[in-house]
């Protein structure tokens, strides 16, 4: 039926599966004769155990959905492959998803996939009108498609920064709605940003018959962002949203996967990929997705938003315990942030050896974030890059409840940022007491002279 199974299979059954679609390929038949340049010879029997003898890839030259005739089985595992995200797509909360494939890249060249191909529906356009979000590879996307970013600053609301939807109508009668080749929006993103207004978006962009192209990084773990791409397609217009493999189904990194809500453009999308591609992708995330089952993935969904409720209630009391506070983003269901301001006032580098503390004491992925810090990205200068805006009011830390997450990640998390965050200020208060004793001697000194 195409469809996740409700249950998950066994390993044992899921690599005789993985057999018997791999005798289907030309380079495993007994006998065959191969006088081509492109015959699924592998030199190394390690690799070829690796992928399953599955080595002709997917695909054509001309199209990355098309069927490879020495390579029924790899295709088969293709189609099987984009059917069963599909449905899992469908069951995170996207109902009226109508296609989707899984490409061999990340999110970023996903996109710019994606930009080369409304490129030939739109030749005048030029620009991207692109509400803030400070991660270099989206930004990426668009500049290595060649077109230019219009960046549309966030407002802030509270703690959180939003979606200037007045900023966006105004840029695109300015600019001419044949002159913009998409709204480019996000969905998952660190706090205290938060996911773009995209209702409101994909109204605009149906108003003025632009195209719209969302980027869902890691939305498929969140039922809010899902919900979000749901409701803007059924007000507005939404073209295509991109979700990476890795973030949102333990595979390793290296795939994305682009659907839609026409079945038509995602064909053209596919036809844009030059050349056929590593099946490695899909193959990881049909493993894992049959492991699982349907209702594992569901299971780990629950578990997420679980975890998210207790690392926001126990990362409020830490931040209480130190005089900080826990932003107040509603918005943001995976990201947090928690407010660094008497750090800040203290040591200007006290924010920054934190981020260093903690990734010596092994916690990885937690965000620090300096106030005031300039990068400069393919000629473009962010101010207060990281924090999503010019002049965000405080200095602070991220944390997130991805998928997968544990428990004892979050107990242990908490414990050492706590140890780090009495050690901090135990050096700040330190170094006042050391730059007062050296006041007062000077001060003394001078009057003496």
């Amino acid at each position: 039926k195409g469809k996740c199974p409700e249950d998950g299979w066994d390993e044992s059954t899921i690599e005789l599966f993985l057999h018997e679609l791999a005798i289907m390929d030309s380079n495993n038949f007994l006998g065959n004769c191969g006088v081509g340049e492109r015959e699924g010879r592998v030199a190394s029997g390690l690799v070829a155990r690796r992928h399953y003898r599955l080595i002709h890839g997917i695909g054509r030259s001309g199209d990355i959905s098309a069927v490879q005739p020495k390579a029924a089985g790899s295709s088969l595992l293709n189609k099987l492959t984009n059917s069963v995200v599909l449905d899992i797509i469908k069951l995170a909360g996207v109902r009226t998803v109508t296609s989707c494939f899984v490409v061999p890249m990340a999110t970023g060249m996903s996109l710019t996939l994606c930009f080369l191909t409304l490129r030939h529906k739109r030749p005048k356009a030029k620009y991207i009108i692109w509400p803030r979000i400070d991660q270099k590879s989206c930004f990426k996307s668009m500049i290595t498609a060649g077109f230019e970013p219009v960046v549309i600053e966030n407002v802030l609301e509270g703690d959180e920064l939003r979606t200037d939807i007045e900023a966006v109508e105004a840029k695109i009668k300015a600019l001419g709605a044949e002159n913009i080749l998409c709204v480019h929006s996000t969905t998952s993103c660190f706090a205290p940003r938060v996911p773009d207004r995209l209702e409101e978006l994909a109204v605009i962009c149906a108003n003025y018959d632009i195209p719209h192209i969302v980027n869902n990084a890691y939305g498929v773990q969140s039922s809010k962002c899902m919900h979000l791409i749901q409701q803007g397609a059924r007000v507005g217009r939404i073209d295509a949203f991109v979700q990476s493999l890795d973030k949102n189904f333990m595979v390793p990194v290296g795939g994305a996967v682009i659907a839609g809500f026409s079945e038509s453009f995602l064909q053209e999308i596919s036809k844009m990929y030059p050349g056929e591609a590593s099946a490695s992708p899909s193959l990881d995330v049909l493993i894992t997705l049959l492991s699982l089952g349907a209702s594992g993935y569901k299971q780990l969904l629950k578990e997420r938003k679980e975890m998210f409720s207790y690392l926001s209630s126990e990362l409020k009391k830490l931040a209480d315990t130190h005089h900080e506070r826990l932003l107040d983003t509603p918005h943001n269901p995976i990201s947090l942030a928690m407010s660094l301001k008497n750090l800040d006032e203290n040591n200007d580098a006290a924010v920054t050896q934190l981020g260093s503390m903690l990734f010596t004491r092994q916690v990885s992925g937690a965000r620090v974030v300096p106030c005031g810090s300039v990068q400069t990205v393919n000629n473009y200068t962010f101010k207060g890059f990281m924090s999503h805006a010019n002049d965000y009011p405080c200095a602070y830390l991220n944390a997130a409840s991805a998928i997968g997450i544990k428990k004892q990640d979050v107990d242990i998390f908490l414990k050492r940022l706590d140890k780090c965050l009495k050690t901090s200020r135990k050096e700040a208060k330190t170094e006042r007491s050391v730059n007062e004793i050296s006041n007062s001697n000077t001060a003394t000194e001078q009057v003496e002279d």
